[in-house]
């Protein structure tokens, strides 16, 4: 009888935060089990899930009976657990500091703005909150294009785990009615992340 992974991540594969976590583990090259936590039946409410995060939000990620919630959270352990060059998270103060400016980022400005916008329209939301979300995330975009205007990537002159935490739901931002076309930098560094070895892209549907 085949033995469970070490590390298993509990998530939702249409979640961007469950992206950027299981992204994180297929870049790191780790073995890992995937246990689908189905959010339409509110599964992340129940006790057995509230018992690995009491915030009953994907994703988590159970590193040998360890859990390990919030997907920053989650790159931010691996990183520092998996990668031992210390490549996706570095030591260096600046850089560090670096990388976590983005992982702030990714929880303020594009959760407010792409994310946001993608989940009201594909899982339900008012017309008023959706434009709330498109008008955050036009005002972020540009910023982010600027930022990558003549840089590879987002907090080195590789990639990071600053990356991995504002690819997903940037790349599917299109998805909420928000569009990527007046921002060429964003799209050529969409793509060279999705160059990257073992990359795995979002999918579309369940």
């Amino acid at each position: 009888m085949p033995t469970e992974p070490a590390l298993v991540l509990h998530g939702f594969r249409l979640s961007g935060h469950s992206h950027r976590a299981e992204l994180m583990l297929s870049l790191l090259g780790l073995d890992y089990g995937f246990r689908h936590v189905d959010l339409t039946q509110q599964e992340q409410k129940g006790p057995a899930f509230l018992a690995l995060n009491s915030l009953g939000a994907v994703p988590v990620l159970v590193d040998e009976g360890v859990a390990i919630p919030d997907s920053v959270a989650i790159l931010a352990y691996l990183a520092q657990r998996y990668d031992p060059e210390r490549r996706w998270l570095p030591t260096d103060p600046l850089a560090a500091a670096r990388v976590q400016r983005w992982f702030s980022i990714a929880q303020g400005p594009v959760w407010a703005g792409p994310a946001r916008a993608r989940v009201i329209k594909r899982f339900g939301g008012t017309a008023d909150d959706h434009a709330r979300a498109v008008a955050a995330a036009d005002a972020f975009l540009p910023v982010l294009d600027a930022e990558l205007a003549g840089r590879a990537f987002l907090a080195a002159d590789a990639a990071t785990a600053a990356d991995v935490a504002i690819y997903s739901y940037v790349k599917v931002a299109p998805e909420g009615e928000v569009s990527l076309e007046p921002y060429p930098a964003i799209r050529a560094w969409l793509e060279r992340v999705e160059a990257l070895p073992r990359f795995i892209p979002m999918p579309t549907s369940l």
